[in-house]
């Protein structure tokens, strides 16, 4: 008996994971068939942070504090900075979703209760790995290189989109807190400041010292920093602790908001229907 027990538990564990990984392919699938019914949103969410490198690079200029080639240091920022605009899409797909009472529909539906998450999350990801090799390429094309080979190169992107995978939970969580479409914009908002108060397009040395610092501590500094010396590109100048220790900053914000805003956001999910 308990052998046929342990055997059935057994099998029944191994049902639940596949049946799990079905259902979050399937969402993950709807996430994927919203590209081709909405074309135009995809095309923008695309072409609006190549408007911004062509902009900062030709029209705005900028480079205070920065030595050498301004669009070898300008770029490495505006790969980091399209990772965080991603943001607003993931706030409003949700929000709506929540709106339309879609998410109820799928929480009343036999299936698994995180794989609207995970597939959101996946989907997201796959759209912001397009994105940032749409950005890359544009980069090459008007005079961005990078030395230090493939791994370096490599291990740069995958610092990108660990800040990308890290700004998803934090916009899951708040569309669920937020719960309304309109209340995104609020957020929006709150990102162009922040996104501006780091070094993507100058350097800390060129600010005041105050402001500096907090340039220096910011997340999206802490990326954009440690993925400019991957790439072999020209780095903030900087002796301080943020500015020679940028790689381990550059996993250790990431990976704390994602210890902080995953829980939160399974949470919200799972209070949802109470």
């Amino acid at each position: 008996m308990s052998a046929t027990h342990g055997v059935s538990a057994e099998h029944g564990t191994g049902s639940k994971l596949g049946w799990a990984a079905v259902d979050s392919w399937t969402m993950t699938r709807r996430e994927l068939a919203h590209w081709a019914r909405q074309p135009v949103q995809v095309v923008v969410g695309l072409v609006f942070p190549v408007m911004m490198l062509l902009m900062f690079s030709y029209l705005i200029g900028g480079g205070r504090g920065i030595e050498g080639d301004f669009t070898a240091y300008l770029v490495p920022g505006m790969l980091t900075m399209t990772m965080a605009f991603g943001l607003e899409a993931t706030m409003l797909s949700v929000t709506q979703d929540l709106g339309k009472g879609v998410i109820d529909r799928f929480r009343s539906m036999p299936m698994n209760s995180g794989a609207v998450l995970v597939g959101r999350s996946v989907a997201d990801m796959l759209q912001s790995a397009v994105g940032l090799t749409v950005m890359i390429t544009v980069g090459y094309a008007i005079g961005w290189r990078w030395h230090e080979g493939l791994a370096a190169f490599l291990g740069a992107v995958g610092l990108l989109l660990l800040l990308r995978f890290a700004m998803l939970w934090i916009g899951i969580h708040l569309a669920m807190v937020a719960g309304k479409p309109e209340l995104v914009q609020a957020v929006q908002i709150l990102v162009w400041p922040v996104s501006f108060l780091s070094n993507v397009i100058a350097s800390p040395e060129s600010m005041p010292s105050w402001l500096g610092v907090i340039v220096e501590w910011n997340p999206m500094s802490a990326t954009a920093t440690a993925v400019r010396g991957l790439f072999g590109n020209p780095g903030a100048a900087g002796d301080s602790w943020a500015a020679t220790h940028a790689e381990l900053l550059a996993v250790a914000w990431p990976v704390a908001l994602i210890a902080v805003f995953f829980p939160l956001a399974v949470k919200r999910f799972r209070d949802l229907s109470r």
